[in-house]
């Protein structure tokens, strides 16, 4: 059907998918790539892994539990919490883990 102008409405059609086509492409496909690595990140963690809680917490995983949902995690020597495997943070576990570089002088 033409539009009032006389023009066919094929190139809104157009520009309206390659819209979405772009918002999926940066906005919705980098979110669930990272949704994805947290969850692998997660499932992954094991006893003597160096980790930091959302909030800032550092501390070495002790337990992992049973109920596949929370593990207990060593603050200081002889000092234990239990948290959330959700509160753990991979960007700020990633940093404190990553090998120390040398300065070149």
């Amino acid at each position: 059907m033409a539009s009032p102008n006389g023009k066919s409405g094929g190139f809104e059609f157009i520009f309206l998918g390659l819209m979405i086509f772009v918002f999926w492409m940066f906005m919705i496909r980098p979110q669930a790539k990272k949704a994805k690595e947290q969850k692998n990140f997660i499932n992954n963690l094991q006893k003597g892994d160096k980790i930091v809680t959302i909030a800032g917490i550092h501390g070495i995983v002790n337990k992992v539990n049973e109920d596949g949902t929370t593990l207990q995690m060593e603050t200081s020597p002889g000092s234990y919490v239990k948290i959330e495997r959700s509160a753990i943070s991979l960007e700020w576990t990633a940093a404190l883990n990553k090998p120390v570089v040398a300065d070149k002088k």
